[in-house]
This record gives structure tokens, C-alpha cells and sequence, in this order.
């Protein structure tokens, strides 16, 4: 008598399924994929310029934080940001395909919803955060084993909670209709606020960051555990992150009940 397979061997099979064909149907077009990484790793350059002439203009840090704290926090946006738009590349677009009908695709399928929802489109611009990450860490960090191994973690924490609070506030559009512009916004200034020194956001602005607006748990506070590793506050926030992740997930089921088909026939190769 076969196992059947697990579960959680199922989803990672069908997310490997999709990201090699997203891939290769990107890849057809060399020239496109190319300019758009790129582009976008050059885009990104652009701010290291910006941080470094504001370090060299004040002569110290900005409240605890160096240029190369800063570099950290930009490494680890990218790294998490490209990540998550080239594994679930269809999370901006969850409102559009509920208020649309397009769900009901998914729902036909034999296959868990939420994760073969989110992985069945890459946006190939996220290669070239990748490759931007990966610079920019490999330039501004020590190079070490426990360095490499606490960024590429932190970047996974950074993939799942951008996806997760994207695909939260995405299903609220299951409740109050299309939440679209409210989900993209969260997104933004998840990755927005980050972006900038934790130390310079204090009393109700830092309770919003580390809640609603998730910036501390994905930024913050893994710098600090990056700068002087403390294996407490690093469970806290991996368990913190995995929360979040939950909270997403459930939410999502919970919509799925009060879901009305849009009767769109449609097909998926």
C-alpha cells in the first residue's frame, strides 16, 4: 500500500511545479527579462548614493544606526521583497481575482487554494531585488558563515510576513468588498518603513510597526539580533512571524466561506 504524500511536500512540490514554469515561459523573452532585472537592480542602486552622502554630510550615525546598518535594512528589503514577488508573484493581485470571479479556477482544482493562488504567477522584476540584495549585503556585511546564514533566514522571515500581510489585508475584499488599494498600501509601508532607522519612530508610531504594520518584525528587530545574536529574541521572532503567516492563512479560510462563485469559466495550463 503507497503513503499517500504529505501535505506539506504536496505545496512544495506544486510551488516548484510553477517557478519553473514561470521561469521558462519568462525566459522566452531574454531581452524583456534582462532590461527588467536590470532595471530594477539599478533603480535600487540609485539610493545607496542618497544614504551615503546623508552618512558623510552628518559625520556619525542617525540614533544607533551607521551606513552600514542602513545597507543591512535595504539588503533585507530587497532580498524578502524579491523573493516573495518571484515565489507568490500573484499576492498584489488576490482582490482582482476574487471580485472578478477568477477564483473559481482555483477552487476547481485538486490542490491547496491559498498556496496554488499565490504561486502560479512570477514578476520577473523580483530578480533583480534578489540580485541587488545579494550585492549589497556581500559589499556592506562581514563575511562570515553566521552573517550569510542570519541574512538569507531573515530573508525568508521577510518572504513569508510580506506575503502573509499582503494576502491578510487582500482578504478582507472576501468581507467589504475590494480591498485592493487598502492590501497594496499595507504592503508599501511594511517595506517603506523598514527601509529607515527603527530607532527614529517612537511612542504610537512604533506600536503600529510592530502590529498593523509589520516593519519591526521583518527589520528592526532582525538587526539587532544580526548586530549581537540572542537566541531568545530570535524565537520570538521567528514564532512572532509565524503567527502572522497563520493569521493570513486563517483569514483566507474564513473568507473562502462567504465566497459567491462568479460562474468564470476559464483554463489553466
Amino acid at each position: 500500500m503507497t503513503a499517500k504524500p504529505r501535505r506539506g511536500t504536496g505545496i512544495l512540490r506544486l510551488m516548484g511545479h510553477y517557478f519553473r514554469f514561470n521561469l521558462s515561459a519568462n525566459m522566452a523573452y531574454k531581452g524583456s527579462f534582462i532590461i527588467q532585472v536590470f532595471g530594477m537592480a539599478l533603480n535600487n542602486s540609485a539610493f545607496i548614493i542618497f544614504w551615503y552622502f546623508l552618512f558623510q554630510r552628518i559625520g556619525g550615525d542617525i540614533k544607533g544606526f551607521d551606513f552600514n546598518d542602513v545597507m543591512f535594512l535595504w539588503a533585507l528589503a530587497a532580498m524578502g521583497f524579491g523573493m516573495s514577488v518571484v515565489l507568490f508573484g500573484n499576492t498584489p493581485f488576490i482582490s482582482r481575482v476574487i471580485y472578478s470571479g477568477e477564483l473559481d479556477v482555483y477552487l476547481l482544482q485538486p490542490k491547496p487554494v491559498l498556496p496554488n493562488l499565490l504561486a502560479s504567477r512570477m514578476i520577473v522584476s523580483g530578480w533583480g531585488d534578489i540580485a541587488y540584495g545579494l550585492i549589497l549585503f556581500s559589499a556592506t556585511q562581514p563575511m562570515s558563515l553566521q552573517s550569510w546564514a542570519l541574512f538569507l533566514l531573515f530573508s525568508v522571515l521577510m518572504l513569508l510576513v510580506l506575503t502573509a500581510v499582503r494576502t491578510l489585508y487582500h482578504s478582507l475584499t472576501f468581507f467589504f468588498g475590494n480591498a485592493e488599494s487598502f492590501a497594496q498600501m499595507a504592503g508599501e509601508m511594511t517595506i517603506t518603513f523598514m527601509l529607515y532607522p527603527g530607532s527614529i519612530f517612537k511612542g504610537a508610531p512604533m506600536i503600529v510597526l510592530h502590529s498593523l504594520i509589520p516593519a519591526a518584525l521583518v527589520g528592526y528587530i532582525p538587526i539587532r539580533v544580526f548586530k549581537e545574536f540572542d537566541p531568545v529574541l530570535m524565537a520570538v521572532v521567528v514564532l512572532a512571524d509565524l503567527a502572522v503567516v497563520a493569521a493570513a492563512a486563517g483569514l483566507f479560510k474564513l473568507g473562502l466561506r462567504r465566497y459567491e462563485s462568479g460562474n468564470r469559466m476559464a483554463t489553466r495550463l
